[in-house]
């Protein structure tokens, strides 16, 4: 034990110390083995191969450390499992088919798939789909249309970007955007497209109740922190319980159309693949 315990600890070390391969194999008996399990033998290229280059020494370590530590703990586990288990117990040969035959099933379904599987959806087709399933796109939460500022409270900028963030022209905008570059500690313009609500009270560092119960009239949420101050400006606001807009729902749309292909396409392959066998007397009903 202690002869083993001090091959770990020389490998361990070397981990930790820029000695080559080379001088280490001098150190560690056993053709570099770093661990053994009964008769199962850990060796020092074994655990390089899962430490990527230019990982620190101190990581080095720590990687090494959880490899031995779990390929150990499947040995063990196994050694275990052998001595309590009765025969029947131990007998995985079902299960083993069975994923085999799982395995290859999925192998084949992807190579079908990745043959046949039409990934373009035109935007026609995703306005049909909206509009015939419009039932499916309606909101359980607020979306908005927004600006957010994050700027320190003594900025002599705070209220003229305010104004600008505000804005529905175009030159504010932009000035806002720049002015901001060069002032602020953050700031995001998401007036042109849509967002959960909750994505933008993360900004805030809360919920978007709070948000919505400290928006003013101008549509205007100021929450002061520790020196400096985030702002958010509501452009405009779809409520929960609405219709979601067509452009909010465009990518869940295509992924929904893509799948439904997917799906109708391994479906047909499996009624082809019966209909066939049983065509060629392959498969046969009793």
């Amino acid at each position: 034990m202690r002869k083993c315990g001090l091959i770990l600890l020389a490998t361990l070390l070397a981990l930790l110390t820029p000695v080559s391969c080379e001088v280490l194999s001098n150190w560690i008996h056993d053709d570099g083995v770093v661990a053994r399990v009964g008769r199962h033998k850990l060796t020092l290229s074994q655990v390089e191969e899962i430490i990527p280059d230019g990982t620190s020494p101190e990581d080095s370590l720590n990687l090494a450390l959880q490899y031995i530590n779990s390929w150990a703990s499947e040995l063990l586990f196994s050694e275990v499992a052998a001595a309590q288990l009765t025969k029947s117990e131990q007998d995985v040969s079902r299960e083993l088919e069975d994923y085999r035959h799982s395995l290859l099933k999925y192998r084949y379904e992807q190579r079908y798939l990745n043959e046949r599987l039409d990934t373009v959806v035109s935007r026609n087709q995703i306005e049909q789909y909206y509009e015939t399933h419009k039932d499916l796109f309606v909101l359980e939460r607020p979306i908005v249309k927004s600006r957010f500022l994050d700027i320190m409270q003594e900025s002599p900028y705070l209220e003229v970007l305010k104004g600008k963030m505000s804005s529905k022209d175009y030159e504010d905008i932009s000035q806002a955007d720049s002015l901001a570059y060069s002032s602020a500690l953050k700031y995001e313009d998401r007036s042109d497209r849509w967002i959960d609500m909750v994505a933008f009270a993360r900004d805030f560092g809360t919920d978007y109740g709070t948000l919505l119960a400290r928006r003013d009239r101008d549509g205007f949420i100021e929450l002061p922190g520790e020196g400096d101050v985030k702002i958010g400006y509501i452009c405009d606001l779809l409520p929960a319980g609405r219709p979601a807009p067509l452009e909010y729902c465009e990518d869940r749309i295509k992924e929904i159309i893509i799948s439904n292909r997917r799906r109708d396409l391994l479906t047909t392959l499996e009624q082809d693949l019966l209909e066939d066998a049983l065509n060629k007397k392959n498969f046969v009903i009793y």
